[in-house]
């Protein structure tokens, strides 16, 4: 396998940028964008560490992130696994990247930056709910925004194709390929139930 090594002979195979590309990045969030955000409920948070990289979904049933001013986001930490891959990542290196995906739109809204946590009592009671805060907040300073083209949703058919759910592998397969004897079926129940208890 031939491997591309060098700036020039990508460049070459690609040839330049579409202008618009360059032209929709923004160093802030404008109002449009902020509608967006504001909109979703979803996003991926990337990170970089000296292991690696790390890619970890957040999701909130109301917006997943808060924007404070046109160059910070809020977004809260709620219970999980407690792993802690993405924050133990920014706690050495603040770079971050945000992917925030709407259901039915075809549109991504992209967001790179730095961030830094805070367990700031004050941060963390801004995102009440059912009583509960989450553990840390993680502020993100905006470098910059712009929008992803439509081409890998439209091609994936990821909100207009089938329920595909019911063909892949559930939690409880992916521990029953470590170890023979666990219960899968049983531990998807109890992982659904208490997925659902802790979500906040």
């Amino acid at each position: 396998m031939q491997w591309i090594d060098d700036l020039e002979t990508l460049e070459q195979l690609y040839g330049p940028p579409v202008p618009t590309s360059l032209k929709k990045v923004l160093d802030h969030i404008s109002p449009t964008y902020l509608r967006w955000i504001e909109a979703a409920r979803f996003c991926i948070l990337s990170t970089v560490g000296p292991e690696g990289t790390d890619a970890s979904p957040r999701g909130d049933t109301d917006p997943v992130v808060r924007v404070a001013d046109r160059s910070t986001i809020l977004m809260p930490d709620w219970r999980g696994n407690n792993r802690t891959d993405s924050l133990r990542n920014i706690v050495r290196d603040g770079r971050v990247s945000l992917m925030f995906m709407v259901p039915g739109s075809t549109n991504v809204v992209r967001v790179n930056g730095t961030a830094r946590l805070t367990a700031d009592p004050a941060a963390t009671a801004e995102f009440e709910q059912n009583g509960k805060h989450p553990r840390t907040v993680t502020v993100i300073t905006v470098a910059e925004v712009y929008f992803q083209c439509a081409k890998a949703i439209l091609r994936s058919e990821l909100w207009s194709g089938a329920d595909l759910s019911a063909t892949v592998p559930t939690a409880g397969d992916f521990l029953r390929e470590l170890d023979a004897g666990f219960d899968a079926e049983a531990y998807d129940i109890r992982y659904a139930e208490e997925a659902q208890a802790r979500m906040w």
